[in-house]
């Protein structure tokens, strides 16, 4: 079966649900679909242990207030299947959704970088343990050691401390001047203050970043190199992240052009390929203040209403500012380059050392020998990795884009017409 919407917004988080809820007094038929299993993303994803989010509650209760907008959750993006044509699977159905205009907001992902040891149970990634800790699991009395670089590593430590983790070492790969300069600049965005104050965890050393997880079978202790020392920080977690990087496969799928890790846009949130916009973490990691200030001028713009889209220029530049601030204060240093050794595992669906995958020229000869990229995650992980490792791009997709059943993949596959996808 098909469907057709003169609007589909792919990706429900602070982007989506405000670009969703700007577009919605068109009149128009909107879609917004996310592969979560509720509205908010990463950051205002939800959970037992999932704190309060005011600005994620309201724009709920805008979508939940517009009869035009459609939500699909669970839903994810399988194949292009034409122009202006998706493949959609939840877990039940499978069906394609035509479309007059599309709004990316496929948002970021953590960028993990291997390093000896990091596959042993007891290491995550820094926004994985914190989503996590929202859905419930404990933590209560563990020790925790964090890694990295980047504000999500005091969010991830914040959210750890009040589940009851007993925070032992934070690891910021920056240097304290880039901190300082970063702090002293805080208050020209007032609501970022905490970070400052985060900033002056006695747990939290500046210029020191992981070498080793230690452990018989399971993670027992870090050892982080802190300037020119070595230390080894006993415990029982271990969480990194090495920042975020903006997924545009989708959209280098679709032809619109990416430069500099991000999907090109113009002041309208317009792509390079006509009728197609996008907004949020996928045209560059700016925070959720302004994922949620293009989301709304991509919506506004989508539908015609330029005047409400150009009266948000200002707002935007507010914010991008902070995110210029937070590109130029956390860049990983190149020393980072040198974490795996020839056998840590780069690749974890397919199990490929790093050294076999640095022997090869590009992403593509590497993935021909190696089947490195070609397990279930398609390269999300290794691939990200071996962009800031080796300096390969990151390669569009194939599809399917995700895992799928083989009945979504098949010509015939379509939903009996009595029968309609979930929606909420």
């Amino acid at each position: 079966m098909k469907r057709d919407v003169d609007l589909l917004i792919l990706g429900a988080g602070p982007a989506g649900m405000a670009a969703a809820v700007a577009a919605s007094a068109s009149g128009q038929r909107i879609a917004l679909v996310d592969d979560n299993p509720a509205t908010g993303g990463q950051i205002w994803r939800t959970g037992v242990n999932a704190p309060n989010y005011p600005a994620a509650e309201k724009l709920r209760a805008a979508l939940a207030a517009e009869k035009n907008i459609e939500l699909f959750t669970a839903t994810r993006v399988i194949a292009h299947t034409g122009a202006h044509e998706l493949l959609l699977e939840n877990p039940l159905h499978s069906w394609r959704i035509g479309y007059g205009q599309l709004i990316l907001c496929s948002g970021a992902r953590e960028v993990l970088l291997p390093f000896p040891g990091w596959t042993l149970p007891g290491v995550t990634g820094a926004g994985g343990l914190q989503a996590l800790i929202k859905g419930g699991m404990p933590v209560h009395g563990e020790r925790l050691v964090l890694a990295g670089s980047g504000p999500l590593l005091l969010a991830s430590a914040a959210s750890a401390k009040a589940a009851g983790a007993q925070i032992a070492y934070i690891a910021e790969q920056a240097t304290a001047t880039d901190l300082a300069a970063f702090a002293m600049q805080l208050p020209r965005w007032p609501s970022k203050l905490h970070q400052a104050v985060q900033l002056f965890d006695r747990h939290y050393r500046s210029n020191s970043h992981v070498v080793e997880a230690l452990g018989n079978g399971r993670l027992e202790a870090v050892r982080i190199r802190h300037g020119d020392t070595l230390i080894e920080v006993p415990c029982e977690r271990l969480a990194c992240g090495f920042g975020l990087r903006a997924n545009t496969e989708l959209a280098q799928t679709l032809g619109c052009s990416v430069a500099d890790q991000a999907i090109t846009v113009d002041n309208l949130q317009r792509t390079t390929l006509a009728s197609h916009f996008a907004a949020g973490e996928c045209t560059g990691i700016g925070g959720n203040e302004l994922a949620q200030v293009e989301g709304a001028i991509a919506g506004f713009a989508a539908v015609g209403r330029l005047p409400q889209a150009q009266a948000l220029f200002a707002q935007r530049q507010h914010w991008q500012r902070f995110a210029d601030l937070l590109k130029r204060h956390f860049a990983l240093k190149p020393e980072l380059k040198n974490l795996p050794s020839a056998d840590t595992l780069l690749c974890r669906c397919e199990d490929v050392p790093y050294g076999v995958v640095a022997g090869h020229a590009d992403w593509h000869q590497a993935k021909l020998h190696s089947r490195c990229g070609m397990g279930a995650c398609q390269g999300r992980v290794c691939g990200t990795a071996a962009e800031f490792l080796l300096g390969w791009p990151t390669p569009s997709l194939r599809a399917p884009f995700v895992p799928a059943r083989v009945a979504s993949l098949l010509p015939a596959a379509a939903l009996p017409s009595a029968v309609q996808p979930v929606v909420e």
